[in-house]
């Protein structure tokens, strides 16, 4: 059964709406740069990252000193919004953080088992670089918690979750912190 270590993503230049896919502003990388300290000794590992460049930016460092190549997986990357709009998608994440995944429409809760489905797939330990909501995804599951947030995985956290045929098992519940959204 493998280990999945979930790294969120360190501090980014920009909120969520203010950019679409801001990278890491100077705090973010040195968040970066500690989290492959932290990380050194578990690997080599694969690395799996979102398509956003604040995961990859995130997961550069471990990459280097593990001279490994992420694989980008859009599975593990940001809920999705459905407007493009920036004005229209602090409101809406706000509406959906105070939710419980079965009330929710469909494409939300779909999104919510392409998390978990990437996560199935992996067969060796791998670090994930992904997003708040998607560590809330996999935490949930792990502890059968409905709702939408059940933990608040700081940037640079690392949550370990083993997965197991059909379901999540958390080892290790990574740093919390107060997360606005901006």
């Amino acid at each position: 059964m493998p280990r999945v270590v979930l790294v969120r993503h360190g501090h980014p230049a920009a909120g969520y709406g203010a950019h679409h896919d801001p990278g890491l502003d100077d705090v973010g990388r040195a968040q970066a740069e500690a989290a492959s300290e932290a990380l050194a000794s578990i690997g080599p590992q694969p690395i799996v990252v979102s398509p956003l460049r604040r995961t990859r930016e995130t997961a550069a460092p471990l990459a280097e000193r593990w001279a490994a190549t992420p694989v980008v997986d859009e599975r593990v990357g940001e809920v999705r919004s459905p407007s493009d709009a920036l004005d229209e998608r602090v409101p809406w994440l706000r509406a959906v953080l105070a939710s419980s995944w079965p009330d929710l429409p469909g494409d939300l809760r779909a999104w919510r088992e392409d998390v978990l489905a990437a996560l199935r797939e992996l067969r060796e330990d791998t670090v994930v670089v992904t997003h708040f909501v998607a560590i809330n995804v996999v935490v949930g599951a792990a502890t059968a918690d409905p709702r939408v947030v059940c933990s608040t995985p700081d940037f640079c956290s690392r949550t370990i979750v083993e997965v197991e045929p059909h379901h999540f098992r958390l080892l290790e519940l990574g740093a919390q912190a107060a997360t606005a959204v901006r």
